[in-house]
Protein backbone atom coordinates (compact mmCIF):
# COMPACT_ATOMS: atom_id res chain seq x y z
CA UNK A 1 0.00 0.00 0.00
CA UNK A 2 1.09 3.60 -0.64
CA UNK A 3 2.36 5.30 2.50
CA UNK A 4 0.03 8.08 3.70
CA UNK A 5 1.74 11.23 4.93
CA UNK A 6 0.13 13.84 7.16
CA UNK A 7 1.77 16.48 5.00
CA UNK A 8 3.76 16.74 1.78
CA UNK A 9 5.63 19.98 1.11
CA UNK A 10 6.34 20.70 -2.55
CA UNK A 11 9.47 22.86 -2.69
CA UNK A 12 12.65 22.74 -0.61
CA UNK A 13 13.39 26.46 -0.46
CA UNK A 14 13.60 28.46 2.78
CA UNK A 15 9.81 28.59 3.18
CA UNK A 16 9.40 24.88 2.44
CA UNK A 17 12.05 24.15 5.07
CA UNK A 18 10.29 26.47 7.51
CA UNK A 19 7.08 24.45 6.98
CA UNK A 20 8.99 21.23 7.67
CA UNK A 21 10.38 22.67 10.91
CA UNK A 22 6.86 23.42 12.12
CA UNK A 23 5.70 19.96 11.02
CA UNK A 24 8.50 18.34 13.02
CA UNK A 25 7.56 20.38 16.09
CA UNK A 26 4.01 19.04 15.86
CA UNK A 27 5.28 15.50 15.14
CA UNK A 28 3.57 15.28 11.77
CA UNK A 29 4.57 12.56 9.34
CA UNK A 30 5.81 14.78 6.51
CA UNK A 31 7.94 14.78 3.37
CA UNK A 32 9.58 17.60 1.38
CA UNK A 33 9.92 17.03 -2.37
CA UNK A 34 12.37 19.32 -4.19
CA UNK A 35 13.07 19.15 -7.92
CA UNK A 36 16.72 20.22 -7.53
CA UNK A 37 19.26 20.90 -4.81
CA UNK A 38 18.21 22.09 -1.39
CA UNK A 39 17.13 25.77 -1.63
CA UNK A 40 17.47 25.34 -5.39
CA UNK A 41 16.37 28.86 -6.33
CA UNK A 42 19.05 30.40 -4.12
CA UNK A 43 21.60 28.05 -5.65
CA UNK A 44 20.70 29.46 -9.08
CA UNK A 45 21.08 33.09 -7.98
CA UNK A 46 24.12 35.04 -9.31
CA UNK A 47 27.32 33.87 -7.62
CA UNK A 48 28.04 37.18 -5.88
CA UNK A 49 24.51 38.34 -5.18
CA UNK A 50 23.91 40.30 -1.98
CA UNK A 51 20.50 39.99 -0.33
CA UNK A 52 18.38 43.06 0.33
CA UNK A 53 17.42 41.59 3.70
CA UNK A 54 19.68 41.43 6.73
CA UNK A 55 20.71 38.00 8.01
CA UNK A 56 18.20 37.84 10.87
CA UNK A 57 15.34 38.35 8.44
CA UNK A 58 16.36 35.20 6.56
CA UNK A 59 16.42 33.03 9.68
CA UNK A 60 14.07 30.08 10.11
CA UNK A 61 13.50 27.72 13.03
CA UNK A 62 14.94 30.23 15.52
CA UNK A 63 18.44 29.27 14.36
CA UNK A 64 20.74 32.34 14.23
CA UNK A 65 22.17 33.33 10.86
CA UNK A 66 25.63 34.68 11.68
CA UNK A 67 27.03 37.02 9.06
CA UNK A 68 30.05 39.36 9.16
CA UNK A 69 28.74 41.79 6.55
CA UNK A 70 25.60 43.92 7.05
CA UNK A 71 23.89 41.97 4.24
CA UNK A 72 24.53 38.28 3.56
CA UNK A 73 25.47 36.98 0.15
CA UNK A 74 24.43 33.89 -1.77
CA UNK A 75 27.28 31.70 -0.47
CA UNK A 76 26.53 32.55 3.16
CA UNK A 77 22.83 31.86 2.64
CA UNK A 78 23.53 28.46 1.08
CA UNK A 79 25.80 27.59 4.01
CA UNK A 80 23.14 28.68 6.48
CA UNK A 81 20.36 26.59 4.93
CA UNK A 82 22.66 23.56 4.58
CA UNK A 83 23.32 23.86 8.31
CA UNK A 84 19.58 24.13 8.93
CA UNK A 85 19.20 20.75 7.22
CA UNK A 86 22.07 19.29 9.24
CA UNK A 87 20.39 20.46 12.44
CA UNK A 88 16.82 19.34 11.70
CA UNK A 89 17.66 16.34 9.47
CA UNK A 90 14.62 16.88 7.26
CA UNK A 91 12.80 14.08 5.53
CA UNK A 92 13.50 15.45 2.06
CA UNK A 93 13.75 14.00 -1.45
CA UNK A 94 16.06 16.08 -3.64
CA UNK A 95 16.19 16.09 -7.46
CA UNK A 96 12.67 14.69 -7.67
CA UNK A 97 10.11 16.77 -9.54
CA UNK A 98 6.41 16.86 -8.65
CA UNK A 99 4.39 16.54 -11.84
CA UNK A 100 0.82 16.27 -10.55
CA UNK A 101 -1.27 16.82 -7.44
CA UNK A 102 -4.92 15.88 -7.24
CA UNK A 103 -7.46 14.92 -4.61
CA UNK A 104 -8.66 11.34 -4.28
CA UNK A 105 -12.14 10.15 -3.39
CA UNK A 106 -11.10 9.70 0.25
CA UNK A 107 -10.07 13.43 0.34
CA UNK A 108 -6.36 12.55 0.52
CA UNK A 109 -4.03 13.85 -2.19
CA UNK A 110 -2.17 11.92 -4.84
CA UNK A 111 1.26 13.51 -5.38
CA UNK A 112 2.96 12.18 -8.49
CA UNK A 113 6.62 12.82 -9.33
CA UNK A 114 8.93 11.94 -12.19
CA UNK A 115 9.98 8.79 -10.32
CA UNK A 116 7.11 7.63 -8.08
CA UNK A 117 3.92 8.73 -6.29
CA UNK A 118 2.77 9.47 -2.76
CA UNK A 119 -0.40 10.17 -0.80
CA UNK A 120 -0.93 12.83 1.81
CA UNK A 121 -3.74 14.23 3.92
CA UNK A 122 -2.47 17.77 3.29
CA UNK A 123 -0.17 19.40 0.73
CA UNK A 124 1.73 22.70 0.88
CA UNK A 125 2.87 24.28 -2.39
CA UNK A 126 6.00 26.35 -1.70
CA UNK A 127 7.54 26.36 -5.16
CA UNK A 128 8.51 30.03 -5.46
CA UNK A 129 8.69 31.72 -8.86
CA UNK A 130 12.25 31.54 -10.24
CA UNK A 131 11.83 28.73 -12.77
CA UNK A 132 9.83 30.37 -15.58
CA UNK A 133 11.32 33.52 -17.18
CA UNK A 134 8.99 36.17 -18.51
CA UNK A 135 9.86 36.17 -22.19
CA UNK A 136 10.09 39.22 -24.43
CA UNK A 137 8.49 37.38 -27.38
CA UNK A 138 10.78 38.92 -29.98
CA UNK A 139 12.50 37.39 -32.99
CA UNK A 140 15.88 35.92 -32.07
CA UNK A 141 15.10 35.43 -28.38
CA UNK A 142 15.99 31.74 -28.68
CA UNK A 143 19.51 32.40 -30.00
CA UNK A 144 22.30 30.84 -27.87
CA UNK A 145 23.67 34.27 -26.96
CA UNK A 146 20.44 35.17 -25.12
CA UNK A 147 20.03 34.21 -21.46
CA UNK A 148 17.24 34.86 -18.95
CA UNK A 149 19.58 34.07 -16.06
CA UNK A 150 22.82 35.68 -14.95
CA UNK A 151 25.52 33.81 -13.00
CA UNK A 152 28.73 35.86 -13.11
CA UNK A 153 30.46 38.53 -15.18
CA UNK A 154 33.65 36.83 -16.37
CA UNK A 155 32.36 35.44 -19.69
CA UNK A 156 31.04 38.88 -20.67
CA UNK A 157 34.32 40.74 -20.08
CA UNK A 158 35.48 42.84 -23.08
CA UNK A 159 32.29 42.02 -25.02
CA UNK A 160 29.26 44.03 -26.11
CA UNK A 161 26.42 43.01 -23.82
CA UNK A 162 22.86 44.23 -23.61
CA UNK A 163 20.94 44.00 -20.33
CA UNK A 164 17.16 44.17 -20.52
CA UNK A 165 15.26 45.52 -17.53
CA UNK A 166 15.75 47.92 -14.61
CA UNK A 167 15.13 45.70 -11.58
CA UNK A 168 17.61 44.34 -9.04
CA UNK A 169 18.90 41.49 -11.18
CA UNK A 170 19.34 43.75 -14.22
CA UNK A 171 21.15 46.45 -12.27
CA UNK A 172 23.44 43.98 -10.49
CA UNK A 173 24.36 42.31 -13.78
CA UNK A 174 24.97 45.60 -15.58
CA UNK A 175 27.24 46.93 -12.84
CA UNK A 176 29.20 43.71 -12.37
CA UNK A 177 29.75 43.23 -16.09
CA UNK A 178 30.82 46.85 -16.57
CA UNK A 179 33.32 46.55 -13.71
CA UNK A 180 34.77 43.40 -15.32
CA UNK A 181 35.38 45.24 -18.58
CA UNK A 182 32.21 44.65 -20.60
CA UNK A 183 30.73 47.30 -22.87
CA UNK A 184 27.26 47.46 -21.31
CA UNK A 185 24.03 48.79 -22.81
CA UNK A 186 20.68 48.69 -21.01
CA UNK A 187 17.20 48.66 -22.56
CA UNK A 188 14.56 49.83 -20.09
CA UNK A 189 10.85 49.81 -20.81
CA UNK A 190 10.02 52.63 -18.36
CA UNK A 191 11.58 56.08 -18.00
CA UNK A 192 13.61 55.35 -14.86
CA UNK A 193 15.36 52.70 -12.78
CA UNK A 194 12.88 50.72 -10.68
CA UNK A 195 12.33 52.23 -7.22
CA UNK A 196 12.57 48.76 -5.66
CA UNK A 197 16.22 48.42 -6.68
CA UNK A 198 18.53 47.97 -3.65
CA UNK A 199 19.25 51.35 -2.10
CA UNK A 200 23.02 51.02 -2.47
CA UNK A 201 22.81 49.92 -6.14
CA UNK A 202 20.30 52.47 -7.44
CA UNK A 203 22.52 55.58 -7.17
CA UNK A 204 25.46 53.54 -8.48
CA UNK A 205 23.71 52.55 -11.72
CA UNK A 206 22.18 56.03 -12.14
CA UNK A 207 25.63 57.62 -11.81
CA UNK A 208 27.18 55.17 -14.28
CA UNK A 209 24.44 55.99 -16.78
CA UNK A 210 24.75 59.74 -16.18
CA UNK A 211 28.51 59.71 -16.76
CA UNK A 212 28.13 57.58 -19.90
CA UNK A 213 29.99 54.52 -18.62
CA UNK A 214 26.85 52.47 -19.20
CA UNK A 215 24.56 53.38 -22.09
CA UNK A 216 20.84 53.21 -21.30
CA UNK A 217 17.84 53.50 -23.62
CA UNK A 218 14.75 54.40 -21.56
CA UNK A 219 11.17 53.95 -22.76
CA UNK A 220 12.58 51.45 -25.24
CA UNK A 221 12.13 47.83 -26.27
CA UNK A 222 14.09 45.23 -28.21
CA UNK A 223 12.37 44.44 -31.52
CA UNK A 224 14.79 41.84 -32.91
CA UNK A 225 17.94 39.98 -31.85
CA UNK A 226 20.41 38.87 -34.50
CA UNK A 227 23.73 37.02 -34.36
CA UNK A 228 25.94 40.10 -34.04
CA UNK A 229 23.49 42.92 -33.38
CA UNK A 230 20.25 43.95 -31.71
CA UNK A 231 17.48 46.18 -33.02
CA UNK A 232 15.89 48.55 -30.47
CA UNK A 233 12.78 50.72 -30.69
CA UNK A 234 13.54 53.99 -28.86
CA UNK A 235 11.58 57.26 -28.46
CA UNK A 236 13.80 58.67 -31.20
CA UNK A 237 13.15 55.81 -33.59
CA UNK A 238 14.58 52.39 -34.34
CA UNK A 239 18.32 51.83 -33.92
CA UNK A 240 20.70 48.86 -34.37
CA UNK A 241 23.70 48.25 -32.11
CA UNK A 242 26.53 45.72 -32.18
CA UNK A 243 26.00 42.92 -29.70
CA UNK A 244 27.62 39.70 -28.48
CA UNK A 245 25.32 38.72 -25.58
CA UNK A 246 21.82 39.60 -24.35
CA UNK A 247 20.89 39.24 -20.68
CA UNK A 248 17.09 39.34 -20.79
CA UNK A 249 16.52 39.77 -17.05
CA UNK A 250 12.85 40.62 -17.46
CA UNK A 251 11.62 38.80 -14.38
CA UNK A 252 10.12 35.41 -13.58
CA UNK A 253 6.72 34.00 -12.80
CA UNK A 254 5.30 31.11 -10.78
CA UNK A 255 4.00 28.00 -12.52
CA UNK A 256 0.39 29.16 -12.68
CA UNK A 257 -0.63 26.33 -14.99
CA UNK A 258 0.51 23.86 -12.32
CA UNK A 259 -1.71 25.61 -9.76
CA UNK A 260 -4.73 25.55 -12.06
CA UNK A 261 -4.28 21.84 -12.76
CA UNK A 262 -4.58 21.26 -9.01
CA UNK A 263 -7.91 23.07 -9.03
CA UNK A 264 -6.68 26.30 -7.45
CA UNK A 265 -8.66 29.29 -8.67
CA UNK A 266 -6.74 32.33 -9.98
CA UNK A 267 -7.99 35.90 -10.17
CA UNK A 268 -9.32 36.86 -13.58
CA UNK A 269 -7.02 39.87 -13.98
CA UNK A 270 -3.40 39.95 -15.14
CA UNK A 271 -2.11 39.46 -11.57
CA UNK A 272 -3.40 35.84 -11.49
CA UNK A 273 -3.49 35.80 -7.67
CA UNK A 274 -4.39 32.34 -6.30
CA UNK A 275 -7.42 31.92 -4.09
CA UNK A 276 -6.51 31.25 -0.45
CA UNK A 277 -7.62 32.08 3.09
CA UNK A 278 -5.14 34.66 4.47
CA UNK A 279 -5.67 33.33 8.01
CA UNK A 280 -4.84 29.70 7.22
CA UNK A 281 -3.21 29.84 3.75
CA UNK A 282 -5.64 27.10 2.62
CA UNK A 283 -6.71 27.40 -1.01
CA UNK A 284 -10.18 26.82 -2.39
CA UNK A 285 -9.17 23.13 -2.47
CA UNK A 286 -9.58 21.85 1.06
CA UNK A 287 -6.30 20.52 2.46
CA UNK A 288 -4.16 22.23 -0.20
CA UNK A 289 -2.12 25.19 1.05
CA UNK A 290 0.18 27.87 -0.38
CA UNK A 291 3.28 29.29 1.30
CA UNK A 292 5.77 31.95 0.28
CA UNK A 293 6.05 34.04 -2.86
CA UNK A 294 3.69 31.86 -4.90
CA UNK A 295 0.79 33.39 -2.94
CA UNK A 296 1.23 36.64 -4.86
CA UNK A 297 0.66 35.27 -8.36
CA UNK A 298 2.38 37.65 -10.76
CA UNK A 299 3.09 40.04 -7.86
CA UNK A 300 6.41 38.35 -7.22
CA UNK A 301 7.70 41.37 -5.29
CA UNK A 302 5.03 41.10 -2.57
CA UNK A 303 6.28 38.09 -0.60
CA UNK A 304 9.83 37.43 0.56
CA UNK A 305 11.48 35.05 3.03
CA UNK A 306 11.23 37.64 5.78
CA UNK A 307 7.48 38.27 5.52
CA UNK A 308 6.31 34.78 4.51
CA UNK A 309 8.13 32.71 7.15
CA UNK A 310 4.95 33.06 9.22
CA UNK A 311 3.01 31.02 6.65
CA UNK A 312 4.66 27.86 8.02
CA UNK A 313 3.26 28.32 11.53
CA UNK A 314 -0.14 29.43 10.25
CA UNK A 315 -0.54 26.35 8.08
CA UNK A 316 0.74 23.73 10.49
CA UNK A 317 -1.21 25.17 13.41
CA UNK A 318 -4.37 24.99 11.32
CA UNK A 319 -3.66 21.42 10.16
CA UNK A 320 -3.06 20.19 13.71
CA UNK A 321 -6.12 21.99 15.03
CA UNK A 322 -8.50 20.14 12.71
Amino acid sequence: MTQLYDLIIVGGGPIGLACAIEAQKKKLHYLIIEKGAIVNSLFNYPLYMTFFSTAERLEIGNIPFNCLAPKPGRQEALEYYRNIHRYFNFNIHLFEKVTEVYQLENAAFHVGTDTTSYEAKNVIIATGFYDIPIEMNVKGENLPKVSHYYKEAHEYAFRNILVVGANNSSVDAALECWRKGANVTMVIRKNEINNRVKYWAKPDIENRIAEGSIKAYFESNITEIRKNEVEIETPDGKITIENDFVLALTGYKPDLIFLEKMGIQLSGDELKIPSYNPDTMETNVKGLFLAGVICGGMQTHKWFIENSRVHATMIVDYITSK
